[in-house]
């Protein structure tokens, strides 16, 4: 497993909603500060507050290693009722020069659902790079342990997206505020 190759891992779970009421979760960005165990808070730009192709917003991140940072996530397909995807960019060059460039991130993150008996199948999925990221700072340092630490950063990836997965889940499969 090279960062070169841009790997890539998913994660799925079964939600008891329809898809549209699935989708109401995965488009409240904002929420997903409560859910995933590195975005903090989720801060529009340019004065846009919804989903679009082209939308962006920042993330504030943070990480007991790593410390605390800011991403551009520029959205980059959004199909209501069905997909979001957005590339997360180093807007403030922590990992190299700053970008803005959708075809340079550090990673591409997307939700998929899918009409499924009783409900539907919500994939959330990461692909690394191409763009520089702390893991790249890390491979730099060791390339040796290349596959490693790609590996570990996996398995963190792995828990958060089940903890979102999980309070998509229950949100759409909880009473609308």
């Amino acid at each position: 497993m090279r960062y070169a190759d841009r790997p890539s891992m998913h994660r799925e779970i079964h939600v008891a909603a329809e898809p549209s009421r699935v989708w109401e979760c995965v488009a409240d960005v904002e929420a997903m500060a409560g859910w995933s165990p590195e975005l903090v808070r989720v801060e529009w730009r340019d004065g846009v507050t919804g989903l679009a192709e082209g939308a962006g917003y920042l993330g504030h991140n943070e990480h007991p290693v790593i410390g605390s940072w800011r991403t551009l996530a520029h959205v980059t397909d959004c199909v209501p009722d069905r997909s979001l995807t957005w590339c997360v960019l180093d807007v403030d060059g922590r990992y190299g020069p700053a970008s803005e460039d959708p075809a340079q991130p550090m990673a591409t993150w997307s939700f998929d659902i899918t009409p499924a008996p009783g409900g539907a199948v919500l994939r959330q999925t990461v692909t690394l790079g191409p763009g520089p990221s702390g893991l790249t700072a890390y491979i730099a340092r060791a390339p040796e342990r290349e596959e490693e630490v790609i590996a570990h950063r996996f398995e963190e990836l792995a828990k958060g997206m089940d903890l979102t997965l999980q309070g998509v889940r229950e949100a759409a499969e909880g009473p609308r505020a």
